[in-house]
């Protein structure tokens, strides 16, 4: 079953699910497709096995961090390690927490971020809410950050700051009065790093839940 999960999951890090066929598997492992109903009942079967297989490896790397005195920070540091995981594994964030209804490593993971917030003093919907948000900008910027980069940069006719550039470039050209706010960013847009973006963004969601919980 491990070869089995390995190879699936390499077909799944080269081009994403719909590359992920039960075919493409035998073919990859050098038997036939009868042989891997030995191990699972069909694709959706071996999709969530497969994702299982690699958050299982999040979830350790997560239960080895050493905690602290602050769950805010244990929260930071989780959420880190989560979102490092799909932005190098993009299809994994659309499956992240697709079965939170068994008892898998996403239900888990969402299990080890949720005991974080039974350190802080807020209500049931409250932990809900903030989790539900740390889960949403790790997700959500993950994979925007692992998606394909355009055609031209992928080829090298421009580097990413260059692509980017022209966005600036159209920005500052606009009316000050009518795009007041595009103006005042424009610099900090041109050539940012989209890392430092994702923690400003976890940071600003950590420090919501610091002041809700009056920590």
């Amino acid at each position: 079953m491990e070869a089995v999960l390995t190879a699936a999951v390499a077909l799944l890090d080269e081009a994403g699910a719909p590359a992920l066929t039960l075919r493409a598997l035998a073919a990859r492992l050098g038997t036939g497709v009868g042989s891997i109903y030995w191990y699972v009942s069909g694709k959706d079967d071996l999709l969530e096995r497969a994702v299982d297989h690699v958050l299982s490896g999040v979830l350790t790397a997560v239960e080895e961090q050493a905690g602290s005195s602050d769950p805010i920070d244990d929260l930071r540091v989780m959420a880190v390690t989560l979102f490092d995981a799909i932005v190098d594994r993009p299809w994994l964030g659309v499956h992240f927490m697709r079965d939170i209804d068994v008892q898998g490593n996403s239900l888990r993971l969402y299990e080890k971020l949720g005991q974080q917030t039974l350190r802080l003093d807020l209500t049931p919907r409250q932990r809900f809410h903030a989790v539900s948000a740390i889960v949403g900008v790790v997700v959500s910027n993950a994979a925007d950050m692992g998606q394909e980069p355009p055609e031209e940069v992928v080829e090298g006719f421009v580097d990413r700051e260059e692509f980017l550039g022209r966005y600036a470039t159209t920005w500052r050209g606009l009316d000050a009065e009518e795009y007041p706010f595009l103006h005042d960013i424009v610099d900090e847009f041109d050539g940012h790093d989209d890392k430092e973006q994702f923690l400003a963004g976890l940071d600003l969601t950590l420090a919501g839940i610091r002041f809700q919980a009056g920590a």
